[in-house]
């Protein structure tokens, strides 16, 4: 049998009958669209039967039919101008683009074409096209895309991040905020971008967390590479492939700066509202604090007086004569110092000190405080608070003034400006619950208006006619702040309760 030579066996592939032969073989088994086209016009000669499943033709129908017929109108001229680059020997070219189906609708196809020429001629006797189903990877790639366009434009700080716990990538508020530009950051240990607390916490609790969950989420500060703390709330995910392995990690970062700033103006806000509160308060005390001097300083001035008078026509006296006024001159001075004391604690403007406070112990000495201006009012002051409450935590200063406010609006709510008997004013604590006691100021006043009882503690709403409605306010946010609930009620019988709950300090284990 005589041996073919290279040119003879080219020359018989391309003979009509044995390339029909192979193509047909190839169809038959391959999902991808083979079609032939002539030259000119790139009609279709032949197309194999994944041209139905693919644009919904049949081979019938769409022999005959021009490419240019069924490219989209936006892809028709850019092909014609990319045409000619096909008509090269023996070259393949492959372009992506958009062919109508039957039903009207469009789907995204890639073709990779080769001229079939003439073994004699040279000249293209046709266009062999292989074309396979691009929607997918177009609309993947458009979606890559869009997601990249997202990336770079929003303000969140995206980092991207190898296996290792070096960066790949970071987009634009990431690199502005942290300092880098891409040449700064190709292999940059993120380590060098968190505090040692906040790799800590990355290293041994959030990436853990995402590898096994598949996210995290929490608080840290960034440091940018001049060494600014940037706070955030920061989301890791752990990105896998198809086949469940872990190619990469992403950290989404929101900025808390401003937040962390608007937290502190309304931190500082706040304590300058209850300072003014407190001194609210005391102005509003502030008779019966002068009537809780002058009693001391009245005492003091006669018992010097007792001395002055005994001096006088002696020319010398014996110690027994003036200890005993000297003794209480001294006893009374210093009582006036600790109700002056008290007032200057209690207006002082510091930063809270939360610690196991005796609440029995504190409650006493508020009551006793508060006991000249209930006697002015006609009102007793009851104290029933058990010796044996457990240390509650808390800020002196604050829980002084949630009790101090209560107490006094329970005063004024029960006065008597007539001679009838004292009205009463009850203090309670009692166990609330395994870790909470409940504080009650109970008063025999007119109750609070049904009107009143769903503004109450809102900032400026009084029912005193010269009230600023800032008390009720400051102490509920106080007790909130300290953990607890501050809420009132009306009794049957009269007479409104306040009602408030504190944590119980647990003893150390």
């Amino acid at each position: 049998m005589k041996t073919r030579t290279p040119e003879e066996g080219y020359s018989a592939l391309t003979d009509d009958a044995e390339r029909n032969r192979l193509l047909a073989e190839m169809a038959e088994q391959s999902t991808d669209m083979i079609s032939r086209h002539t030259p000119d016009d790139w009609r279709f000669i032949y197309a194999s039967p994944a041209v139905t499943h693919l644009l919904g033709y049949s081979v019938q129908e769409i022999v005959g039919m021009s490419a240019y017929d069924l490219y989209h109108p936006d892809d028709v001229e850019d092909f014609k101008r990319r045409a000619p680059s096909v008509n090269y020997d023996r070259g393949l070219y492959t372009h992506t683009y958009r062919f109508r189906c039957k039903d009207g609708h469009y789907t995204w196809l890639e073709s990779t074409s080769r001229t079939i020429r003439d073994p004699d001629s040279g000249a293209i006797r046709e266009i062999l096209v292989v074309s396979r189903d691009a929607s997918h990877r177009i609309k993947a790639d458009k979606a890559n895309r869009r997601l990249a366009r997202v990336l770079e434009s929003t303000q969140d700080l995206v980092l991207f991040v190898h296996l290792d716990h070096t960066l790949s990538h970071l987009n634009e508020a990431a690199r502005r905020a942290l300092g880098l530009e891409q040449q700064d950051y190709t292999a940059f240990p993120l380590h060098r971008l968190v505090s040692e607390r906040g790799n800590e916490l990355l290293v041994q609790e959030a990436f853990p967390a995402a590898l096994a969950r598949g996210q995290w989420r929490g608080e840290l500060a960034l440091t940018s590479r001049d060494g600014r703390p940037l706070p955030v709330m920061l989301e890791l995910l752990a990105h896998r492939s198809l086949h469940g392995d872990v190619e990469y990690f992403s950290l989404v970062a929101h900025d808390l700066s401003e937040k962390k700033a608007a937290e502190q103006q309304l931190k500082a806000y706040r304590e300058e509202l209850d300072h003014a509160g407190r001194l609210v308060t005391m102005g509003e005390l502030a008779s019966s604090l002068a009537h809780e001097l002058n009693q001391p300083l009245a005492a003091m001035v006669n018992f010097l007086r007792g001395v002055e008078r005994r001096f006088a026509g002696h020319d010398a006296l014996s110690w027994a004569d003036i200890e005993l006024p000297i003794t209480r001159s001294i006893n009374t001075a210093l009582r006036a110092g600790e109700i002056i004391h008290r007032m200057m604690d209690f207006t002082r403007k510091q930063e809270p000190v939360i610690e196991a406070l005796d609440l029995t112990a504190l409650i006493g000495d508020l009551c006793d405080f508060c006991e000249s201006t209930a006697e002015r009012h006609n009102v007793q002051l009851v104290n029933r608070v058990d010796q044996s409450m457990p240390a509650v935590r808390g800020d002196k200063i604050q829980l002084e003034q949630v009790i101090l406010n209560l107490l006094v609006n329970a005063i004024e709510a029960s006065r008597r400006d007539d001679d009838s008997s004292a009205a009463m004013v009850e203090i309670t604590a009692e166990r609330f619950d395994h870790g909470h006691l409940m504080v009650r100021v109970t008063d025999q006043g007119g109750g609070i208006p049904p009107e009143a009882m769903t503004r109450i503690f809102e900032r400026f709403y009084s029912t005193k006619s010269s009230g600023l409605g800032m008390g009720l306010a400051i102490s509920r946010s106080l007790v909130e702040n300290l953990g607890g609930e501050l809420w009132a009620d009306n009794l049957p019988g009269g007479g409104a309760r306040f009602s408030f709950t504190l944590t119980i300090d647990s003893p150390p284990t």
